[in-house]
């Protein structure tokens, strides 16, 4: 792929605009020498303004999701993609997320422009299991546990019954719940069936991957050891 090519789809401008940043210099290799738009140097070898170049397509990321912001490139208010930077909205293939958190949900979000690797984690077949730490409004009933992992819940207005799920309970209103699907509001509606409300609601893991000390906000590059942790299996919470 020529040099202009490669930089205006990582999203760094128009291919009008990597033009003039080449012919200003601005696009040098490691060693400082400035590059043409026919040079051929490896991808990593490449600094755009003095900073490396973002990663090349397959790029997979790790926000840690603050409150109040929504997974969505067209909603009003604060989007997850506003603590990105903003040349990710603009890369060919695009970046998107991997399933969706509510605004109301905090944790663990992986974003990518594999697609392949996209539906990997979301398929039903790769039974990826996702962990979410749950404060609930009233003390649990007691049989809340069976229950989820009876493999028979159904929710309302829903004709498929829900896959088993692990319930670990960390006090009465506080508790870790493994999914190894992802319906739309499956924790808060499994639990409103019980006649409970979610008060807060955190994804904190995604098969074996976690947020370790990912500060609220901030978001990460994962090599490939940490997408291997994705898949592998782990004991359930």
């Amino acid at each position: 792929m020529r040099l202009v090519k490669l930089i205006a789809n990582l999203g760094y401008g128009s291919r009008k605009e990597i033009q003039a940043a080449i012919r200003n210099g601005w696009v040098t290799d490691c060693g400082g020498t400035k590059l043409k738009p026919d040079s051929k140097t490896a991808h990593e070898d490449i600094l755009f303004d003095d900073a490396p170049l973002d990663p090349a397509p397959g790029m997979v990321l790790l926000m840690n999701k603050p409150l109040g912001y929504t997974c969505s490139t067209k909603d009003q208010g604060r989007l997850v993609y506003d603590l990105l930077p903003g040349r990710f909205r603009l890369r060919k293939p695009p970046v998107s997320t991997v399933g969706r958190l509510d605004k109301e949900t905090s944790g663990m979000l992986l974003f990518t422009d594999d697609g392949t690797f996209l539906h990997r984690v979301i398929s039903p077949k790769s039974d990826v299991p996702k962990v979410y730490e749950v404060t609930l409004d009233r003390p649990l009933r007691g049989d809340e546990g069976k229950l989820f992992a009876s493999g028979g819940m159904m929710l309302e207005s829903e004709t498929k019954p829900l896959k088993p799920a692990a319930l670990e309970v960390l006090s009465e209103t506080h508790v870790r719940l493994t999914l190894h699907e992802g319906r739309y509001h499956q924790v808060r509606r499994m639990f409103a069936a019980t006649g409970n409300h979610v008060v807060t609601l955190s994804r904190i893991r995604i098969g074996g991957l976690e947020l370790d000390a990912l500060e609220e906000g901030s978001w990460r590059l994962l090599d490939e050891t940490d997408k291997a942790r994705i898949f592998s299996i782990t004991p359930e919470a």
